[in-house]
């Protein structure tokens, strides 16, 4: 008996896996002879897309809140590198959705990368905070001006934008591992700065509080220390 409920409870879970998007996904297509990656990370209410090259050189990013409601899913555009003006809008459209494979009706399709495990800061995160002498001064995240973290399981992804004037200012992203209060990031692709494409950082984290507590140095070797912030 005790057995027919553990499968039971383990097919129930398995449906509610098929049926949410979050998570990792990717897909790879061919565009003017070159191959281009598309990563797309969903967190609870926040979603990322992402393109780029075979080399890491970054191409376009956009992304902002999602729901899904049956096969239809709802975005509301809060940054887009390509088209700022479509910031502030919202589209509809239809999705297919299995454990494995992500479509939209008469577009691309990613393939799942993870399920949001296994790391421990799967989310979308804002700043607000900075350590500086020993005081961390706390920073609004109400305003338009955000620098947004988002990750899955295995995938990582910042995102410095402003809502009102719709200004897109910087991204990056790629893998990530956390160990023994060791967060790892192995960058993917850079839009500042191609070079730094195939580099790991390793940061010091800890949770306190529900706040994401981040502390190293930078990709440029500056001493950094931020608080994070679940959306």
């Amino acid at each position: 008996m005790k057995q027919s409920i553990s499968l039971l409870l383990l097919l129930i879970a398995d449906l509610a896996h098929a049926q949410s998007p979050i998570g990792a996904w990717h897909s790879v297509q061919m565009k003017d002879g070159k191959e281009v990656r598309s990563v797309v990370i969903f967190a609870d209410g926040y979603q990322v897309n992402t393109y780029y090259d075979a080399e890491g050189n970054f191409l376009s990013t956009n992304g902002g809140t999602w729901s899904l409601e049956e096969d239809f899913m709802t975005e509301t555009v809060e940054f887009d590198s390509k088209n700022p003006q479509r910031v502030g809008s919202s589209v509809r459209f239809q999705v297919g959705l299995s454990e494995n494979t992500l479509s939209i009706k008469d577009g691309p399709t990613w393939t799942r990368i993870d399920s949001g495990a296994p790391g421990e800061l799967a989310g979308a995160w804002l700043m607000s905070g900075r350590k500086q002498n020993d005081i961390i001064t706390e920073r609004d995240t109400s305003g338009p001006r955000k620098t947004m973290k988002i990750l899955s399981g295995t995938r990582f992804q910042w995102i410095a934008y402003n809502t009102e004037t719709k200004e897109f200012m910087g991204t990056g992203g790629g893998t990530y591992t956390t160990q023994n209060g060791k967060y790892t990031e192995t960058i993917e692709f850079f839009s500042r700065d191609a070079s730094r494409v195939g580099a790991s950082l390793e940061f010091n984290y800890e949770l306190k509080d529900g706040k994401w507590h981040h502390s190293g140095l930078s990709s440029k070797g500056d001493p950094i220390y931020e608080v994070w912030s679940l959306r």
